[in-house]
């Protein structure tokens, strides 16, 4: 018996109590539909593993082990060999992966390779402990291929090595995401621009096991098609870690141009944020979503002050959840770049937020001045005609 599966493993899930079930139930789904063109396969679990085991030939296994790294919920996943657990096989396949590190080594001229082996004997039984296991395996390998050397600190490559009533070896973790599996913690609406910052906050609430659904505010003609069609982008490169992100697109042109026309430049975006999260928030209701999510950071732009921050959530009456709100710009963009939607973001197209932006901006504006110039303009109604012409693509 040689059986190869993938082997997946999970972090925070493990500390749920009598509710564990339904996480696990929730992430095994996920799973599934996440690698559901790699072919047939089973997915099964226990104490605290995931099995995923091919139940055809043609099952891709690299590609599915790509797709599971973006699963919430994994911490990592490994392509494990099965097999007996019988002193000889275990050395013979011990023997056949460090071969195989050997040659990919070789390729890159590289002839000085280290190793170690990291056992767990879970069967008692095996007559032999974890250290004299790990000793008589490293040894076979050393008669077979001598040029290899021990290094118990800094290997080039491990074999790792569980005992049970079958042993499984493998030579790789590969790090997954974390986080709790999408689907387990109820569901929330994006605000997404185009920007770097709120496809980031809308993956950091995602790990959390949140739904994301997303609502983007679109001024045609001062913002191109080009620029929608950017966040369509940004929503499907999102959705391979959240799953399926619906976009609604808000026709917003006549309220920006009302609020420019009507209200006081220095507090025209903090009138246009509050907008925004009025029909946000109707839409979030609509959905079933019990929050709104966006990419606000303290003091970032003068609408994210804290009393601009302020006025904004006045607005609104569910909570607004803002993930990058402490982190410093580098830090968003270091997962921006992880998670592959900075290059796709940086593209030059203006999103609504960065049209008709006064030169100089109120930094503290207060409620009571806003609310003020709120009154300039009708813009229950016009709030209410934007939500009803609302476009799902």
């Amino acid at each position: 018996m040689d059986d190869i599966i993938i082997l997946g493993r999970i972090g925070e899930i493990a500390l749920k109590g009598l509710n564990r079930s339904t996480f696990e139930g929730c992430l095994a789904k996920n799973m599934r539909k996440a690698i559901a063109e790699c072919g047939k396969c089973s997915v099964n679990w226990s104490q605290s593993r995931y099995y995923i085991t091919p139940e055809e030939e043609n099952f891709n296994i690299d590609l599915a082990i790509t797709k599971l790294t973006k699963v919430f919920g994994l911490t990592s996943v490994s392509k494990v060999h099965i097999l007996e657990t019988e002193l000889q096989k275990m050395s013979d396949m011990a023997c056949t992966l460090a071969k195989q590190q050997i040659e990919k080594f070789n390729q890159k001229g590289r002839t000085d390779v280290s190793f170690k082996i990291i056992t767990k004997r879970g069967l008692k039984s095996f007559p032999m402990n974890s250290l004299e296991i790990s000793s008589e395996l490293g040894g076979n390998i050393l008669d077979v291929y001598p040029k290899l050397r021990v290094d118990v600190n800094t290997p080039d490559f491990t074999i790792y090595v569980e005992v049970r009533e079958s042993t499984y070896m493998y030579t790789e973790i590969i790090q997954a995401q974390g986080g709790m599996p999408v689907g387990s913690n109820g569901k929330a609406c994006l605000l997404l621009s185009g920007g770097i910052d709120s496809p980031v906050a809308g993956y950091m609430v995602g790990k959390r096991g949140v739904t994301v659904n997303a609502i983007h505010f679109y001024s045609y003609p001062y913002t191109s098609e080009r620029a929608k069609q950017k966040v369509f982008d940004l929503a499907e490169i999102i959705s391979e870690y959240c799953g399926p992100v619906k976009v609604a697109v808000v026709p917003y042109t006549d309220i920006q141009l009302a609020i420019r026309d009507n209200c006081c430049p220095e507090l025209g975006t903090v009138i246009m944020r509050r907008s925004m999260m009025r029909i946000a928030e109707r839409y979030a209701r609509r959905t079933g979503c019990s929050a709104l999510i966006t990419g606000e950071s303290i003091g970032q732009v003068a609408s994210q002050t804290i009393q601009a921050i302020y006025c904004t959530n006045e607005a609104a009456h569910m909570p607004i959840f803002r993930p990058l709100i402490a982190m410093d710009k580098i830090d968003t963009i270091t997962i921006a770049r992880k998670i592959n939607t900075f290059e796709k973001s940086i593209e030059p197209y203006e999103d609504c937020c960065t049209i008709f932006t006064p030169k100089h901006p109120k930094t503290k504006p207060s409620l009571n001045e806003i609310l003020e110039e709120e009154k300039k303009f009708d813009y229950e109604t016009m709030e209410d005609t934007a939500y009803q012409n609302i476009i799902f693509e």
